[in-house]
């Protein structure tokens, strides 16, 4: 067995959150595009899962975690060129004004050989679940999915979650699955769902009490559940010297323990041959998946 660390990050839209009150924090309007690049290049992880992530960002970001990526578009991309010009001239103006996505970031060996999205809802925002196969040459196969679900209203992220949830285990049939994200559920108010979830299609790991970013899998041994990195992880200096603390959420961290059961019986097929994969897959209209209703 070995080991495999997931992490799960709402970045706010590439925006800071500054701490009231406090005169070592700062708060700055400005792209913190390497700012959040240095905090996913520094963390201990194999997969990231983010949402709110600004969609030209997917190639600097995978390039600064030595990452391959795929994305998904969410919300608000019409006009991508004029609302990047304003989010780069004032973030906190334009805020979740200059579009979002989901991205899926693997290092460590981990290759994505495979990318599905799913739009799941259009009004009043696009919600969308992105899904990948991954593979590794020494520890097999495994997939992994990611949304940002309807926010408050309990009742509708349930639902983006679970259609999300049916597709990523549809698509993934047997091989592992880790399914997380920005759920925007909580198990003090909605259990019902996320044991539907365990019940129906043996997916589980959802944190307790008032948490809304999860991590829950398929087919894997829990090492270390998810929790949140403490807030001192997702903090960078200010060239004042003050501190920039990143995004409303604190990245989530587990680690899960991984086997072998295909690729022993597979690591011949196609020996030798090269396959051309991009590092970074941006999304592309014409490749866009909208299986597993």
């Amino acid at each position: 067995m070995a080991a495999l660390t997931v992490l799960t990050w709402n970045l706010f839209h590439g925006r800071d959150h500054p701490l009231e009150g406090s005169p070592e924090h700062a708060s700055v309007n400005r792209v913190l595009r390497d700012e959040f690049a240095a905090v996913l290049a520094r963390e201990r992880w194999d997969i990231a899962l983010l949402q709110e992530a600004p969609p030209h960002w997917l190639g600097p970001l995978a390039r600064a975690a030595g990452a391959s990526g795929s994305s998904a578009l969410t919300s608000r991309n019409f006009g991508a060129f004029i609302r990047r010009r304003l989010a780069e001239w004032n973030p906190d103006m334009i805020a979740s004004g200059e579009g979002g996505s989901n991205q899926i970031l693997a290092r460590a060996g981990w290759r994505i050989d495979e990318t599905r999205r799913l739009t799941l809802t259009l009004l009043p925002e696009r919600r969308r679940l992105i899904w990948a196969r991954l593979a590794h040459p020494e520890r097999g196969e495994l997939t992994a999915a990611t949304l940002h679900a309807t926010a408050h209203d309990p009742a509708a992220a349930a639902s983006d979650v679970e259609r999300a949830a049916r597709a990523a285990c549809a698509w993934s049939a047997e091989v592992p699955l880790v399914f997380g994200g920005d759920l925007n559920l909580r198990t003090t108010e909605l259990p019902d769902a996320f044991e539907r979830l365990r019940a129906d299609l043996a997916l589980g790991g959802a944190r307790p009490g008032r948490a809304i970013d999860h991590v829950l899998v398929r087919g894997l041994a829990t090492q270390t559940p998810p929790e949140p990195l403490t807030p001192e992880r997702r903090e960078v200096r200010d060239p004042d010297g003050r501190l920039v603390r990143l995004s409303d959420h604190a990245p989530v961290v587990a680690t899960y323990e991984i086997g072998f059961p295909r690729q022993r019986a597979e690591e011949n097929d196609g020996a030798g041959e090269e396959v051309d994969r991009p590092e970074v897959e941006h999304e592309e209209v014409d490749r866009e998946e909208e299986g597993g209703r």
